[in-house]
């Protein structure tokens, strides 16, 4: 009676895994949050669900995800502001730790984007040779953490953020359910996306 018990349990969770990853087009398709950069709208502790960028993008999208600039333009809101928020490899790195923060504007290679950007999110730079990665050093998002006071470029969480780095877009979030994944120190459910 226990090891059916046992087998039905592991059985149900496998279906329901290979259900969400073919949903979601990634895996894990479930991701663990561990900083607070993305607070209010995502919290420590929260347990988000991610989609390949490409599945259904929204209107204006580029490379699947719609920046926060195109959003505000379109009235595309994810997480309770314009724009996707997604899941990327920093510097592309796949041995660093995924972010999970905001995509702001997209920018080209060589492009001076100081006039494009938030003059807040861009600390005491007065041009575009006071800011890292600008001009860009190749095309790809500018990004922000929502509880962040600057981009990710600026800080140097990450370089500009190439499309192939992406790893998903967040699609919903589950307050709360992530503790059980960062308490537990296992790969049972995927990476911990943080931020900066």
């Amino acid at each position: 009676m226990y090891v059916r018990d046992v087998g039905t349990s592991v059985g149900a969770v496998l279906l329901v895994g290979l259900l969400l990853f073919a949903v979601s087009g990634v895996w894990p398709p479930l991701v663990a949050i561990e900083s607070g950069s993305m607070t209010p709208n995502i919290d420590t502790g929260d347990m988000v669900f991610i989609m390949a960028e490409d599945r259904f993008p929204g209107p204006d999208a580029r490379h699947g995800v719609v920046t926060a600039q195109t959003g505000s333009e379109s009235n595309y809101v994810m997480f309770r502001e314009p724009g996707d928020v997604i899941v990327f490899e920093p510097d592309g790195d796949t041995q660093r730790t995924p972010v999970i923060h905001r995509a702001m504007f997209y920018v080209e290679d060589g492009e001076n984007w100081y006039d494009r950007a938030d003059p807040d999110a861009i600390g005491a730079a007065d041009s575009c040779a006071d800011l890292r990665n600008c001009p860009a050093p190749h095309d790809g998002f500018v990004t922000k953490g929502d509880f962040n006071d600057a981009y990710d470029q600026v800080t140097g969480t990450s370089t500009v953020v190439r499309a192939e780095w992406v790893v998903g877009t967040a699609e919903l979030r589950v307050p709360g359910l992530g503790w059980l994944r960062l308490q537990s120190g296992h790969l049972l459910v995927g990476p911990r996306p943080t931020g900066a």
